[in-house]
């Protein structure tokens, strides 16, 4: 399965976001990116609101055609969706302050705001589905942590924020900046959001359950492709500005990837990579993640092109 194949990744609000993992011309090193303003104003034409959606079939899936091994199994590939949107919000507002430009820093509010909306959008599909049996913003994050692997702490806890902390008590530190984009839109999203999204999408799609969710889920995989979008941008600029850049996109990347890799597998499941989630092996998965960072490092001009 390709990211440029199938009815929703060829949907043209997901192309205008101009991600180049959802492009064939990627391949070749070509992408139109948006600029910082373009991108600003694709946010306000793809406005969405979590009060909108609709989990009234949602519940009755749940509970009533789902099993107990299928809902663990589900709400466990949700844990880190909605945990991580969590982290991210909190981590972002050091990124904008960095942000060189006024107009990146612009764009880099509304994504402080999309990932409060994705918090917003887990919770009441949590409450209204009743997933956890808890009430409760805090007590929901706190219930659903206990399902992360170990590598999703590393990988939020130490190498983001250790590089957010640093930026928010020297904001003029455009390597670490560098660095944090790299592994914030690069690979938490790029790589590990919108391959997770793409798939349990593609899976409550085939089985015809769950639509609030997967309308809402749709939405969310929207906003990623765009932040992703920024960031691919950002890092092209950067790369062509100063060959320091380049060095640390590229040291960041091969620090953070094990750790990436270890994050797509569920800490529950067998030492296989054969086994599968949602219908796709841990193999595929990664296969897919690593495939869409391969096309945007072409447009970015790390890879070299076909």
């Amino acid at each position: 399965m390709s990211e440029t194949t199938g009815p929703r990744t060829e949907r043209v609000d997901f192309r205008a976001t101009s991600d180049p993992a959802l492009l064939d011309s990627a391949d070749r090193g070509e992408a139109h990116l948006l600029g910082y303003g373009e991108l600003y104003s694709l946010w306000e034409r793809q406005h969405w609101a979590v009060q909108d959606l609709d989990f009234t079939q949602d519940k009755l899936d749940w509970h009533e055609r789902f099993d107990e091994e299928e809902r663990f199994a589900r709400m466990y590939g949700l844990s880190a969706f909605f945990i991580g949107e969590q982290r991210v919000a909190a981590e972002l507002g050091p990124l904008m302050r960095a942000a060189p430009q006024e107009d990146m820093r612009l764009f880099l509010c509304t994504q402080i705001a999309d990932e409060a909306r994705h918090v917003a959008f887990f919770d009441r599909f949590y409450s209204e589905v009743d997933v956890l049996g808890v009430e409760g913003l805090e007590e929901k994050l706190a219930a659903t942590s206990e399902h992360l692997n170990p590598e999703f702490g590393v990988l939020f806890d130490e190498m983001l924020k250790s590089r957010v902390d640093r930026l928010a008590t020297e904001p003029e530190d455009l390597e670490t900046l560098v660095e944090a984009i790299t592994i914030y839109h690069m690979v938490i999203e790029g790589m590990l959001a919108l391959t997770g999204q793409h798939f349990i999408i593609d899976y409550n799609e085939r089985e015809g359950t769950l639509p609030g969710f997967v309308e809402g889920f749709i939405n969310v995989a929207r906003d990623e492709h765009r932040h992703v979008a920024f960031g691919a941008r950002f890092l092209r600029d950067m790369a062509r500005s100063d060959p320091r850049h380049v060095a640390a996109i590229q040291r960041t990347l091969g620090e953070i990837a094990p750790v990436a890799e270890g994050v797509l597998k569920p800490k529950w499941a067998p030492d296989d990579d054969d086994f599968e989630i949602f219908g796709i092996s841990v193999t595929e998965t990664r296969a897919f993640a690593f495939r869409a960072l391969e096309r945007r490092m072409k447009v970015i001009g790390l890879v070299a092109a076909a």
